[in-house]
């Protein structure tokens, strides 16, 4: 039989082909100049606060939804409906919440809410937790939320640790270290310039350092190092006149913009200058001196995609640290090529203080984290099982066994500019934003379960210390 001389039939082909250069000339535009980039940020900018705008308030604030009595009962208030009913009809003096319509739910501001479970946490069941754990006489936790690879969700999962953590009655500042300022829109932050960031605590405490240097210099009869205008300025400012309030009642915000990348130039000029400065407890100690940590009960560190001095300051600063990371072989990876570069930063600082600390006869000094925990994000169960399992062989108790799923629910929240915690369950299939919500509460339960063993270990510490003493 003679072959067919019939072409094999294989389709189109692949769009890389027979691509026309003078079509692609036409459709290639001018060349692109510097300018060009200020009209790109313009357009940005116009389309950022378009979307923004989209959940604000008329005076152009944003504005926190309204809890309704359903919600209050299920996730924030342990009580049964009927009976939180009758508890508000009891006590006329309580919020009573607003109907929309004749007869219909009532609703309540989280004002509100915390104002109920105060209530409840001092006249109900004493069996019931109402009021989050907290032990008296101890300061905030920090938390930092960091890794060097970007989109692991880092932002998006402080951001919602942050309002879990408010939901459930306590007391949250965030801190944004990210000059890309993303967790500062979140919470509907405005930032002018780097004053009104963390740089002038920063710069505060590289001042007092180097009046402290001139001291020891005068009394050596040698002349002081002059302080600039940036340090004389910055020895002025307290942290609490950098924190903004947000549209959550009980989360304050220190945001952050575009400038605030220039600490990453203007901290190694300072090291430079004065050698004895620790710059990587700058953060820490200025937080502390100010009394941020007992006007808190924690404090959210977002720190940017990159090891440098500004996520030093933030992960030296933390109680707990939390790694995201996607259950992929690169992020994997990535991760673990930033635990190794933790390894070499915070040891080689170690070992630099310890050797001078030998030779004056003093304490050395040791980093030390409550709780470090890697968490897996944006999990596919029927596809990343495999993977995630061996993961969790390998890391242990550093990977959480908890594993927070991916769900359409947060990218619809997020077309509004939204948590998932502020989008109204009314949007969608009630069932729906039940499992949706799910795994951030479950994420939200193990963090909390770290907070509160670090709170308990570092009380009993402190009950047990006079006893050593004696």
């Amino acid at each position: 039989m003679k072959p067919s001389t019939k072409p094999e039939s294989r389709g189109p082909l692949p769009p890389y082909f027979n691509i026309d250069p003078d079509l692609a000339l036409s459709h290639l535009g001018a060349p692109a100049t510097t300018a060009a980039f200020g009209e790109m940020a313009r357009a940005c900018t116009a389309g950022r606060e378009d979307l923004a705008s989209r959940g604000l308030e008329a005076d152009g604030r944003r504005s926190l939804r309204l809890f309704s009595t359903w919600e209050i009962t299920r996730y924030l208030i342990p009580v049964a409906t009927g009976h939180f009913r009758r508890v508000l009809k009891q006590n006329p003096d309580l919020p009573q919440g607003e109907s929309e319509t004749a007869g219909g739910a009532k609703w309540f501001t989280l004002d509100e809410v915390l104002r109920l479970r105060a209530h409840f946490g001092t006249e109900g069941s004493k069996a019931k937790e109402y009021l989050p754990y907290r032990p008296k006489g101890q300061p905030a936790k920090m938390v930092a939320v960091a890794n060097f690879k970007g989109g692991v969700g880092k932002t998006s999962t402080a951001a919602h640790l942050a309002m879990s953590a408010a939901l459930d009655g306590y007391k949250v500042l965030v801190i944004d270290l990210d000059s890309q300022g993303s967790m500062t829109s979140i919470f509907g932050g405005k930032v002018a310039d780097e004053w009104q960031t963390v740089f002038p605590l920063l710069a505060r405490h590289y001042a007092l350092h180097l009046r402290s240097e001139n001291q020891r210099r005068m009394d050596r009869g040698d002349p002081p190092q002059p302080l600039d205008d940036t340090l004389s300025e910055a020895l002025e400012i307290k942290a609490q006149s950098l924190v903004q309030k947000t549209h959550w009642p009980n989360i304050d915000l220190i945001g952050a913009q575009l400038n605030l990348y220039w600490a990453e130039f203007q901290i190694p000029v300072w090291r430079m200058a004065g050698r004895g400065w620790k710059l990587w407890d700058a953060l820490t100690d200025s937080l502390a001196a100010d009394g941020i940590l007992d006007d808190y009960d924690i404090v959210f560190l977002d720190t940017p995609p990159a090891l440098g001095y500004l996520t030093i300051n933030g992960l030296a600063a933390a109680d707990i640290l939390l790694v995201p990371l996607g259950a992929s072989f690169l992020e994997f990876d990535s991760t673990g090529r930033f635990f190794d570069m933790l390894h070499s930063t915070f040891g080689s600082i170690e070992e630099a203080e310890n050797m001078a600390a030998r030779a004056l006869g003093r304490d050395g000094l040791s980093f030390q984290w409550d709780a470090v925990r890697a968490v897996v994000t944006r999990y596919d169960g029927a596809q990343q099982a495999e993977l995630a399992a061996l993961m969790q062989a390998y890391l242990g108790q550093t990977l959480s066994p908890h594993r927070q799923d991916f769900t359409a629910l947060i990218g619809q929240a997020g077309e509004q500019v939204q948590g998932i915690y502020e989008a109204d369950y009314r949007d969608f299939n009630r069932e729906t934003y039940v499992r949706g919500r799910e795994t951030f509460d479950a994420t939200y339960a193990a963090f909390k379960q770290l907070l509160i063993g670090a709170w308990r270990r570092d009380a009993l510490a402190d009950q047990a210390a006079p006893s050593a003493a004696e």
